[in-house]
């Protein structure tokens, strides 16, 4: 297995708790990048792209995912990190990336609201949009791709991590 695993897939698709869990049944470490983010900058994620608007808050992404220097560690990013070529192919390079991928109505019944999430949506984006352009980079970065469909946590961490051991 690669030094690290990292998750990728739309808001709400579960990445950062299937994450968690993941880490503790393989013994990794686990990162958050959004907490990184919040972190680097000192504010919440809904208020860095209030206040810096979209490319300012990929701006702080692409720069906290390459700042990453983990190792033998499950990492989680956000919704976004797709955006960034430079911090995915970094990422890329120490790690297995697995997406979790969910259904677009799926998507829309959990995505309740977009803006207290920190959600990045460009001005005029719909989440249709959203989820097609993000839909092909998460397909174009991912090693392994898990359909969420009609799987609990429980069974999308399972699945995880089996993919995982035929990926070795």
């Amino acid at each position: 297995m690669k030094q690290n695993i990292v998750l990728i897939g739309m808001p709400t698709s579960g990445k950062s708790t299937v994450g968690v869990i993941v880490a503790k049944i393989l013994g990794l470490d686990f990162v958050d990048a959004d907490i990184v983010i919040q972190h680097n900058e000192g504010l919440k994620l809904s208020k860095i792209i209030e206040q810096r608007g979209v490319t300012g808050f990929l701006e702080c992404e692409e720069k906290a995912l390459l700042s990453l220097d983990a190792c033998g560690a499950v990492i989680a990013t956000g919704g976004s990190a797709v955006y960034s070529q430079k911090a995915m192919e970094k990422l890329s390079k120490k790690a297995a990336i697995v997406y979790l991928e969910v259904e677009k109505e799926e998507l829309f019944r959990r995505l309740k609201d977009v803006k207290e999430r920190g959600v990045v949506l460009s001005d005029g984006e719909t989440l249709e949009d959203m989820y097609a352009s993000r839909k092909k980079l998460y397909e174009k970065y991912a090693d392994i791709t898990v359909s969420e469909k009609n799987f609990t946590i429980e069974d999308t961490v399972w699945a995880v991590i089996e993919c995982l051991k035929k990926y070795e």
